[in-house]
């Protein structure tokens, strides 16, 4: 991995007139930037991003249905998200985990759905607070990457992992890039075990990345970028991590 990769996760907030503001000024702000940058948008707001996104920005989507096609209300397919030029696709995010209930098993499906349709899936790996308190971190997320690799190990190289322990997303909370990058670490020599292209993979820190303390954790060896949340509804905060990324 040699240029890093930014990725804002904007959950469910916008409003079009705010889109507007924020991928112009987030666009314009790209110029010299020599890192990849990408943002996800809800669903409803894909095809602004697609038309507004301009100086190298990507646009992702938050979620990709398990499903190609058919009777289910609601969901949206990795077919349907390539007809809006989506480059990325949230799977397995905490949120997604925690609330309706997804598990490791359907993560990898959503992930294979994606990669099918030519969608990089950035697959979200963590650990709860209780989990790391009781030492479980590492067997935590080596179960949750075993099962997207086992549904996915023939092009296994094609998709993006995401390090966010569930403790610190939006809590304020970050890990120490020491923390971070031990399961960066761990992370890595996973995928090398399973693909003879590990390089190809970027590893990105999930938890709470803000203006403050990416160029710490973006420093350590492991760390290929961010999927940042709350840090990429200001305009000026997504800019200064793309500056640090860019380093």
């Amino acid at each position: 991995m040699t240029r890093k990769l930014i990725v804002g996760n904007w959950k469910m907030n916008g409003n079009l007139a705010a889109n507007q503001d924020l991928l112009h000024a987030v666009s314009a702000g790209l110029a010299g930037a020599a890192c990849q940058v990408a943002v996800c948008v809800p669903a409803p707001y894909l095809a602004q991003a697609h038309q507004a996104a301009t100086h190298g920005l990507l646009t992702g989507a938050q979620d990709v249905s398990a499903h190609e096609q058919g009777a289910f209300t609601g969901e949206v397919s990795a077919a349907m998200l390539r007809d809006f030029g989506v480059r990325f696709a949230i799977v397995g995010h905490s949120e997604r985990r925690q609330y309706h209930g997804e598990t490791d098993a359907d993560v990898a499906t959503k992930a294979q759905r994606a990669l099918a349709a030519g969608i990089t899936p950035i697959v979200c790996v963590g650990e709860t607070l209780a989990e790391r308190e009781a030492g479980q971190t590492q067997a935590v997320v080596k179960r949750q990457l075993a099962a997207v690799i086992h549904t996915n190990g023939h092009c296994i190289s094609e998709i993006v992992v995401a390090y966010e322990p569930v403790w610190a997303i939006g809590t304020g909370k970050t890990a120490t890039p020491e923390q971070a990058q031990e399961v960066h670490a761990l992370l890595r020599a996973q995928l090398a075990a399973a693909t003879a292209h590990p390089e190809r993979i970027a590893l990105l820190y999930g938890g709470s990345m803000n203006a403050a303390n990416a160029a710490s954790l973006l420093a350590q060896n492991d760390i290929d970028g961010g999927l940042i949340g709350g840090a990429s509804l200001k305009a000026a905060d997504f800019l200064t991590i793309v500056a640090a990324a860019s380093h």
